[in-house]
């Protein structure tokens, strides 16, 4: 039985594009070394893991992800950080109230991260 998302993957092509997913990821976003090994990293995203690897090849298309989120209570500081550190916000900080049944109140803020990912920030304000 599937028990939830193990790792979403980053390939670098780099080892100027690695170093720096690491920095952007571990550093800036505070997520925590669980496991390194010669070309990759694992980073500890609390019920799964980031894992930021050297390839060395040619990355493929972008696919069909669009984006993923983390969930967090702290959109505004993340989003502060970010600026900062001289990386792309896409979408500021804005409060959606979610017509579903019970209404949903989120905060939310989308930044894009160093090989141009995608990334929402996600506050569940219920």
């Amino acid at each position: 039985m599937i028990k939830g998302i193990h790792h979403v993957a980053f390939k670098c092509e780099t080892q100027e594009q690695y170093d720096e997913m690491i920095y952007f990821y571990h550093e800036l976003l505070g997520f925590p070394i669980l496991r390194k090994w010669d070309s990759g990293i694992h980073l500890d995203c609390f019920n799964s893991c980031i894992e930021i690897f050297l390839d060395g090849t040619k990355s493929v298309g972008e696919g069909c992800i669009r984006h993923f989120a983390f969930a967090t209570d702290h959109v505004d500081e993340i989003v502060e950080r970010v600026h900062n550190a001289g990386y792309k916000v896409s979408v500021e900080p804005i409060d959606v109230v979610m017509k579903t049944d019970p209404v949903f109140p989120i905060r939310v803020a989308f930044i894009e991260g160093p090989l141009h990912e995608s990334i929402e920030l996600f506050w569940e304000k219920a």
